[in-house]
């Protein structure tokens, strides 16, 4: 059975630029050690897609084959540039003089990314006082193979939900904790996010999409446990301690000769 649009799917997939078999991309972390792309702190795990849908898009090559793919399946996907990062566009490639890098003109390398006029781009030239930052994407104009694996279709309340959840939230998968009573969703933020940069935007998103993914639901809850932690209770000391101190305060004083 094939996807209809707005299907919640999860896939693993390796991709790679065609010309040069560079893995830039991946969902499996032993892919990612294997070619040298691993990255601290990144969870790795299958990707959330919605299928032709803008929520967790994919390039449009990969979600036109996904259309035609069930669970289970594993192929190859070629993406051309129409379908994928674009065709390179020259009027995007700028030459600045060096000093508008201001403190960082000494650190730049070429390859760097960096941040100019609220824009990233890639530095393609330095020299002369002068470097030249190309604001295409990095694989503009190349072609991507997508080795990918269909992993599951999440069809159920409780699966979308999952999904979504361990899709934004920026923990591991075991400290995500939610339950579903009639038509209202009951959702732990896990401790560690308290505090977090960007909370409530990530609980605007998760409303957002659960609301669209399983519109049965009329009400989520966000459950925050805070503990007080400056309260600390004397610990009774031990039954042995006690006992021991006992007999040293009965033990006779040793006669002296």
């Amino acid at each position: 059975m094939t996807f209809d649009k707005g299907s919640l799917i999860l896939i693993d997939y390796v991709a790679k630029v065609k010309d040069s078999d560079e893995v830039f991309d991946t969902t499996i972390e032993e892919e990612a050690k294997k070619h040298s792309i691993h990255e601290t702190g990144v969870k790795y795990s299958p990707k959330l897609v919605s299928v032709s849908e803008v929520s967790y898009p994919v390039l449009k090559g990969l979600d036109e084959a996904l259309t035609k793919t069930a669970v289970g399946d594993k192929l190859t996907v070629e993406v051309t540039p129409d379908k994928g990062f674009g065709e390179r566009d020259s009027t995007k490639v700028r030459m600045i003089p060096l000093r508008k890098l201001g403190e960082d003109a000494e650190k730049v390398s070429v390859g760097d990314t960096i941040e100019i006029d609220n824009k990233r781009g890639t530095v393609r030239f330095i020299g002369s006082g002068r470097v030249q930052i190309d604001y295409n994407h990095k694989y503009a104009g190349k072609t991507i193979l997508y080795d990918v694996n269909v992993v599951k279709s999440l069809e159920s309340e409780n699966d979308k939900i999952d999904g979504i959840l361990k899709n934004r939230l920026p923990v591991e998968d075991s400290k995500i904790n939610f339950s579903v009573k009639e038509k209202e969703a009951n959702i732990t933020v896990p401790e560690e996010i308290f505090r977090a940069d960007g909370l409530q935007i990530m609980k605007h998103f998760i409303q957002m999409d659960i609301f669209k993914f399983v519109p049965t639901l009329e009400k989520i809850n966000f459950v925050e446990t805070h503990q007080n932690k400056t309260k600390q209770t004397k610990k009774p000391e031990s039954t042995e301690k006690k006992e021991s101190k006992t007999q040293e305060e009965k033990a006779p004083e040793p006669k002296t000769a």
